[in-house]
């Protein structure tokens, strides 16, 4: 008899899984759209734009609130946030230590643009944890929560989808992975986990779920082990 895995590739994205950013870049886009005239309160920022592309997320703020992002505006943003992210960013606890333990091969997919998600893994020490396998949205036509990156991902490290897991944190990364025909695991170890209200939306019925939801990075690793530990087959 056999023994094969249940899966052959962990996707991780970036923000709020590997680094503890999204409390900052919420802020600061908070602070641009209050500029603009759209007092958009912590809880609501979160509920709408979380783990979402660029794209999606000004389709979003044009749709439901009138907002126009401007090429000029993204670029403000993202300088405000980068200074944000050298000063401030931290890596979740124990995230590259569980990354080191697994033997099996890792890689980024972000709704982030390659630079950010460039900065944060170098910034928190997480850079060589995955070296060229990082992919961004900006690779792919539609972001999150289209399956687009997750597919782009595992194509490029030559995986098929279903033998691939993802860990999200966001509504709609868990909502991109399930629609790619792939296994996701929740995770709700990031300081915003609360302030967002991750664990009761992904809970949610009218949302895909995910297999399994890791409130800390021990959980994650556990349920990791039980997804990629070999398994009897009939050979």
């Amino acid at each position: 008899m056999g023994q094969e895995r249940q899966a052959d590739l962990v996707i991780f994205d970036c923000d709020g899984v590997l680094v503890d950013s999204e409390p900052l870049a919420i802020a600061e886009l908070r602070d641009l759209l209050s500029e603009l005239g759209c007092a958009l309160s912590e809880a609501e920022a979160y509920d709408r734009l979380l783990g979402r592309s660029v794209d999606t997320m000004r389709a979003t703020l044009s749709q439901s609130f009138g907002i126009t992002l401007s090429d000029a505006h993204l670029a403000q943003f993202r300088g405000r946030l980068f200074d944000r992210l050298t000063r401030d960013l931290t890596a979740i606890p124990g995230v590259r230590d569980m990354i080191a333990r697994l033997d099996v091969p890792v890689c980024v997919a972000s709704s982030s643009h390659p630079d950010r998600i460039a900065l944060s893994l170098e910034k928190t020490g997480l850079a060589d944890s995955f070296g060229p396998r990082v992919f961004s949205a900006t690779m792919v036509k539609h972001g999150k929560p289209a399956p687009d990156l997750f597919l782009h991902a595992a194509a490029q490290m030559a995986t098929p989808p279903a033998r691939c897991i993802v860990v999200e944190d966001s509504p709609a990364g868990i909502t991109a992975a399930r629609a790619a025909g792939m296994t996701v695991l929740g995770f709700t170890g990031g300081s915003h986990a609360l302030a967002a209200n991750l664990e009761a939306q992904m809970l949610d019925c009218d949302t895909p779920r995910p297999d399994a939801i890791c409130p800390t990075m021990a959980a994650l690793e556990i349920h990791l082990a039980q997804w990629l530990a070999p398994q009897p087959n009939s050979f």
